[in-house]
């Protein structure tokens, strides 16, 4: 599986619609989504799954408004449930030359919510010939790709709560799927992150949201500022961690630590899991989310010193995590044919 900083060919989203959970904030929402689209298109093409032929000539009108070139983009049609595609995408893997899109299953975060047309995605867009030339292998097991991280040099990060919790695997079919782990993603070593969650966050703790690969000596990851005490304490021993992992050569990893933004609520009250870790690698940028925050500035920076030879670019996202992600939750990348 190469690393997201590897060349792309693509990157896949699945666009918000009002049939879902978006409805009551869809004009915001789009907005953003709209601008993180046009800073993808701006460097390589888009592959978006809309919901119906309505929907895919909304899409385009929008995408047209905002000057997108009607070249960078495929739009397909391929009801969904969710933005999430991060999680019901495709995870792309080079194997003999040729690239193989792994359709693992996907049931909302362990049943958490509906999923049955999410699961279908990648499928239905692969019949349409919206994926290209790639393979489409699948696989029996639920996996989410906002909880893997690779450095291209075999080694994979996850967090154990999330990939082997049972309500998404049986014991059973999680050990199988362990096993079968480092042949699918090419990888010889898995290091496990056992603590730390990003309040709000409903995945079980997804590696995105915490620690990041920026290249294969470096993790960027999430560091609250004790006044923060709630979010703070809910981070407790996750650097601890991450200090104690080692390269494959016995180096400890460059940590560069991101600030969390001041919190913010839902129209329940309930804090939202707003934070930098979850940005985008992209064809010579790297797109971060940003959410009207004094912090935004100094995560900017901080990355900026983890990317030379990339523009570092903030994307409006203050909306897109009110329904609990961001950026790097709702993109896929393809990566490009070896």
């Amino acid at each position: 599986m190469p690393p997201e900083w590897a060349p792309q060919a693509a990157v896949m989203l699945t666009w918000p619609h009002r049939h879902g959970d978006w409805a009551d904030t869809l004009d915001k929402t789009e907005a953003e989504f709209v601008g993180f689209a046009a800073a993808i298109a701006a460097r390589e093409p888009l592959i978006i799954a809309c919901y119906d032929a309505a929907h895919r000539r909304h899409v385009a009108a929008r995408l047209a408004h905002a000057g997108v070139p009607p070249s960078q983009l495929t739009l397909a049609i391929a009801p969904s449930n969710d933005v999430w595609v991060r999680d019901h995408g495709p995870l792309t893997v080079l194997r003999d030359g040729r690239r193989v899109a792994l359709d693992f299953r996907f049931n909302g975060w362990g049943g958490k919510y509906p999923a049955a047309l999410d699961d279908t995605v990648t499928t239905v867009l692969a019949a349409q010939g919206a994926l290209g030339a790639l393979g489409l292998e699948a696989l029996p097991w639920v996996l989410e790709g906002g909880n893997i991280e690779v450095d291209g040099e075999g080694t994979l990060l996850a967090t154990r709560p999330c990939l082997l919790s049972t309500t998404r695997n049986h014991p059973e079919a999680a050990a199988a799927m362990l096993a079968a782990l480092p042949t699918l993603f090419g990888v010889n070593r898995i290091l496990w992150v056992d603590r730390g969650d990003v309040l709000g966050d409903d995945t079980d703790g997804h590696i995105d949201t915490l620690a990041r690969f920026c290249d294969p000596a470096t993790l960027a990851y999430t560091c609250a500022d004790p006044a923060d005490t709630e979010q703070y304490a809910a981070l407790d021993g996750l650097e601890a961690q991450l200090r104690a992992l080692r390269r494959a050569n016995g180096e400890p990893y460059r940590l560069v630590p991101l600030p969390v933004p001041a919190p913010i609520y839902d129209a329940d009250g309930r804090r939202l899991p707003a934070n930098y870790a979850n940005f985008l690698i992209i064809n010579g940028a790297v797109l971060v989310p940003v959410y009207g925050d004094p912090n935004d500035a100094v995560a900017l920076d901080r990355l900026a010193g983890c990317f030379p030879g990339r523009e570092v670019i903030g994307v409006p996202a203050r909306a897109i995590v009110g329904q609990n992600g961001s950026l790097h939750c709702a993109s896929m990348q393809i990566p490009a044919a070896p």
